[in-house]
């Protein structure tokens, strides 16, 4: 990948745990587009849906979120996709807010409003608030690039049906929980925030492939996410009266029966083993030139998200 839009941040003026495999932290050099989509969504929300109030969302200083993720987005398409990722944060909170009922009454609104109608732009004086706000990010994408505006809020959709079953039950073991918890983490969504972000068009041809390929990175990612949002995903747990944590720290508690400082420090080497593994895959793809470059791009670019973020 040609690297235009973004620059390497000092490995001095960050933490990585020992998690990144030595890959580079790189960031967007524009931030004003991501913050002023970022605030955007948090105002229409406050608007239109509920006042939001000590909410944090995807801005940091010095790093923010969709720079550090999709550091060589496009800059035409920054504003946007910091839109709709801060709307999707401040859904998945509303959601994380709810009690065990709220909590699946929402679920199955949201399965209709981005699942099933994912795709109709149509709003009336009946449609939930939420609805407006997808149909205009969703137009904001097309105005910029109608193929992959449409594939990436189909992705969405995808996401959103899957996902609404990935928490129904506990998981026994790591293994069974993961691929659950890849899709649970957004794998369809970052497809189409990447290709959009990007300028991508991945083949039909190459689409299985280039998804099992990248299935590696996304459980890094998962994984990652798991490690530091354990505290909080279980105090959220138990607000919603569950009896279970949809987070890999749990399930390694319960699978090998050990405590939560041992289950993270699995988690930790987990999380190494799936980046060094998917490190190799992105070198090995970068250097075949029979696979598409969008692919290569794609894969790549996954790299960016990983755990030193």
């Amino acid at each position: 990948m040609d690297y235009k839009y973004s620059e390497v941040v000092d490995k001095a003026l960050y933490e990585d745990h020992g998690l990144s495999h030595g890959i580079p932290l790189r960031i967007h050099r524009d931030p004003d587009k991501e913050i002023n989509g970022a605030l955007r969504a948090q105002a229409d929300w406050s608007r239109d849906v509920r006042p939001v109030t000590g909410y944090l969302g995807g801005l940091g200083v010095p790093y923010s979120f969709i720079r550090v993720t999709v550091p060589e987005c496009l800059p035409d398409r920054l504003e946007v996709i910091s839109y709709a990722n801060e709307f999707a944060f401040l859904y998945d909170d509303e959601m994380e807010n709810l009690d065990l009922k709220s909590f699946r009454e929402g679920r199955d609104q949201m399965l209709d409003a981005f699942g099933n109608d994912a795709l109709n732009r149509k709003v009336d004086a009946g449609s939930r608030p939420e609805k407006k706000l997808q149909a205009q990010v969703f137009g904001e994408m097309l105005a910029i690039d109608p193929v992959r505006g449409v594939t990436s809020m189909k992705a969405w959709a995808t996401f959103v049906q899957l996902a609404s079953r990935t928490r129904s039950t506990p998981f026994e073991t790591l293994a069974e929980y993961l691929p659950s918890r890849i899709i649970d983490a957004g794998e369809l969504i970052w497809f189409g925030t990447l290709t959009f972000g990007l300028a991508l068009t991945i083949p039909d041809t190459e689409l299985s492939m280039c998804m099992s390929l990248a299935r590696p990175g996304y459980a890094a990612i998962s994984l990652t996410n798991d490690l530091y949002s354990w505290k909080k995903e279980r105090k959220d747990a138990e607000k919603a009266g569950l009896d279970y944590v949809f987070n890999a720290i749990w399930v390694i508690m319960k699978e090998r029966g050990v405590g939560e400082e041992e289950a993270m420090e699995v988690c930790k080497e987990e999380i190494k083993k799936y980046i060094a593994e998917y490190d190799e895959i992105v070198k090995k793809t970068g250097r075949d030139l029979s696979v598409s470059r969008d692919t290569r791009a794609y894969l790549e670019a996954i790299l960016a998200k990983s755990p030193n973020r």
